[in-house]
């Protein structure tokens, strides 16, 4: 636990940057001095480059070297912007955003339409307009649903029949289908039965019968709840969540029920094919209330034996904790699957309230970090049971 004036002589480092580095030393954990050294990095990254005087006397940048561009600067300053939800207070975290488009000459982003179709759709641009939605209006937000649209298309077509496989289930040797692909071709089944065929003059094996293995679906319907967190630093979670809601959704046998939630709780579940609304829809930032968030979704069981919820939260929550615990212990002795997604992404590094994790998987929750690959392998065990 950091003193009063070790924390304030750390405010202090943040505000006078590198050069008082000498003077005044960062004191904290590893993990406390690696968090303050990175927000150090981000505050120089931030008025470095909005000192116009030293931009100007380097050789190296011309006048017009801070103009809006399509180069990859740009997306450095996106990633900034993403940088500093992550690790600074809200209303810190909007002060710098304010002069980062300024200073950066990001205004395009909010204004221009032609800026955003010409820049690169992919996970750093999306993250960058889900931050800034709220700031766009007519077409240039027309544009960003369309970059929504792009990226989560391609997050689809990139995990989707891996997926699909992990939950469907494994190939039944011992039944034949009736659907003939290459995909469900039995080959040793085929050999075998053709063995008595092998012509010794040609040294080949006449194929007369070709077999073709079944997929095992032993699952009855199943109720998928989605609760997503929309805290900012859940940002990329809340990405792979509503892929992965998608996903889920055009299963024969999963019924989604999909929200998102903070204070408030927004049901979604109608959207669970379009991930693309989903995340225009979201408000990140704000305060969280997984309590509530949890209580709806136990009103959404029927069958609690074929009903799995996932919440994806970091699990920092804003309201008595107890109620949140209360509304588990229900959910859990009900007989339905309650797991608590810390991360969900493809590097699933989370940062989550470990105390609080800890008594919910005494309880009986699954709570961990996986990437979209491992929740589909742990749908699938979880159906198949």
């Amino acid at each position: 636990m950091l003193s009063q004036k070790e924390q304030a002589i750390n405010r202090w480092r943040l505000v006078l940057g590198k050069q008082s580095d000498q003077n005044l030393q960062f004191s904290g954990t590893s993990r406390e001095l690696q968090a303050f050294q990175n927000m150090e990095e981000l505050l120089d990254y931030l008025y470095q480059k909005g000192d116009s005087e030293d931009i100007r006397n380097d050789p190296g940048n011309s006048g017009d070297s801070r103009k809006g561009s399509l180069d990859a600067s740009q997306l450095t300053a996106a990633k900034w912007i993403t940088k500093v939800r992550e690790l600074f207070p809200r209303q810190t975290a909007e002060v710098l955003e304010k002069q980062a488009l300024e200073e950066f000459h990001m205004t395009e982003l909010l204004t221009d339409k032609k800026v955003l179709e010409q820049m690169q759709p992919d996970m750093d641009l999306l993250k960058t307009v889900l931050q800034l939605k709220h700031l766009m209006s007519g077409e240039v937000l027309e544009t960003a649903k369309k970059i929504a649209q792009h990226v989560a298309e391609e997050l689809r077509k990139k995990l989707e029949n891996q997926i699909r496989r992990s939950i469907l289930g494994r190939l039944d040797r011992n039944t034949s289908s009736p659907v003939h692909s290459a995909r469900n071709l039995d080959m040793k089944k085929t050999i075998r039965k053709n063995l008595k065929n092998y012509d010794p003059e040609s040294e080949k094996l006449v194929l007369q019968d070709i077999y073709f293995s079944s997929r095992v679906k032993k699952y009855s319907n199943w109720r998928v709840i989605i609760a997503i967190d929309e805290s900012g630093s859940m940002m990329g979670s809340v990405i792979y969540s509503a892929v992965m809601a998608q996903i889920l959704a055009k299963l024969p046998f999963a019924d989604v029920k999909l929200i998102i939630f903070d204070t408030s709780i927004v049901d979604l579940s109608g959207y669970a094919e379009e991930p693309a609304e989903i995340l225009m829809s979201v408000q990140l930032g704000g305060g969280t209330n997984i309590g509530k968030a949890i209580t709806y979704c136990e009103q959404l069981i029927e069958t609690p034996a074929k009903t799995c919820v996932l919440c994806v939260t970091d699990l920092y929550e804003g309201a008595p904790e107890q109620y949140l615990l209360n509304s588990c212990r229900n959910i859990l002795e009900s007989g339905a699957k309650l797991n608590f997604l810390t991360a969900l992404d493809e590097t699933a590094n989370p940062a989550f309230d470990r105390h609080l994790g800890q008594k919910l998987a005494n309880m009986g929750a699954f709570v961990g970090a996986l990437t979209p690959e491992q929740l589909g392998d742990y749908i699938g065990r979880m159906f198949s049971q």
